[in-house]
């Protein structure tokens, strides 16, 4: 119905792509938080699922798409977005907060997300390492993802921690909160649809891989949500915000979007292009994170700085070497 629109310039499918993506999953947020609040469902179950899950569909969809494809480029495009994904996460989007001062108190129940993403990122590196995520592998993935869900809520449930969910622009009405839902999830289909053609015609006119088109171009696109999470919560004053998004999505972007992927494909096949660099890059940043979390470590605007110079580093070495 749409493939006219595949005829149009890569760049632009990348940008529409990106704009389908974020403005489909945030419709299908907001439309199923009022559904939500209609049959009277809590705000702290609502965070800990419907905007949790919610926020990761545009990387789902991409990766999925990918994967059905049976095309290695694709698959390695998918898989550099979500290693991407971490690294800016970290680097960039949560340099960003402590720039502006957003990190000073990282808040209860933070080393609980540290020690989750450490464990996640190790689980990552096996997988790089056998170049193969399996299929009962990520089923397994999938369920430690549900049983941190479960320990989460209920932690914070017992600490006595109420999410706050911010009024949705749909208001109470039902029938629009439904169709708003559908709208969103037709949205983020064609936007990985467009994303992804526009990103393979990139890497093809350039003559460089997708995997680092993926790295790249996917990653910092797809944490453009986060980004902007991060700044809005940081000159709002919402300390600890910041932290626990971005801990929370690098958890749900390796076990979350890669268990799902390889369980719906029955496996999936990982070059060994990140097995050489790139699962390092997310281990180290991850575990430095951790570690500075762990220990109460302050992370100052200092170390912002030199997070997001490093990322930006990063970003040119990918494109040198």
């Amino acid at each position: 119905m749409f493939d006219f629109m595949l005829d149009l310039p890569d760049l632009i499918l990348v940008l529409l792509g990106f704009i389908l993506l974020i403005s489909g999953g945030e419709s299908v947020v907001q439309g199923a938080i009022t559904l939500a609040r209609k049959i009277n469902v809590s705000p702290l179950l609502i965070g800990f699922t419907i905007v949790a899950v919610g926020t990761s569909l545009p990387e789902l969809a991409v990766t999925i798409k990918a994967v059905s494809s049976n095309s290695e480029e694709l698959v390695n495009l998918a898989v550099g977005g979500v290693l991407g994904s971490n690294v800016a996460n970290i680097m960039l989007v949560l340099g960003t907060a402590a720039m502006l001062g957003a990190c000073d108190e990282p808040g209860l129940g933070i080393k609980k997300d540290a020690i989750a993403v450490m464990v996640a990122s190790v689980i990552l590196l096996i997988t790089v390492i056998q170049e193969e995520i399996s299929g009962l592998t990520g089923t397994l993935m999938l369920l430690l993802l549900i049983f941190y869900y479960i320990y989460s809520y209920n932690y914070s449930k017992k600490l006595g921690l109420e999410e706050e969910i911010d009024e949705t622009w749909i208001g109470e009405n039902m029938i629009l909160a439904i169709v708003i839902t559908i709208s969103g999830g037709i949205m983020i289909f064609l936007g990985a649809e467009f994303l992804i053609e526009g990103a393979t015609g990139i890497a093809d006119s350039m003559g460089i891989s997708e995997t680092i088109v993926g790295l790249s171009v996917i990653a910092l696109g797809t944490s453009l949500p986060e980004l902007a999470v991060t700044i809005i919560a940081a000159l709002r004053g919402h300390e600890g915000v910041a932290i626990g998004n971005v801990l929370g999505s690098n958890v749900i972007n390796i076990l979350g979007i890669l268990g799902v992927s390889s369980a719906y494909a029955g496996g999936i096949v990982i070059s060994n292009e990140f097995a050489g660099r790139d699962i390092w890059i997310v281990l180290i940043t991850s575990g430095l994170i951790a570690a500075m979390l762990l220990g109460e470590r302050r992370i100052g605007k200092k170390i912002g700085a030199t997070m997001v110079a490093g990322y930006l580093f990063y970003m040119i070495f990918l494109y040198t070497i």
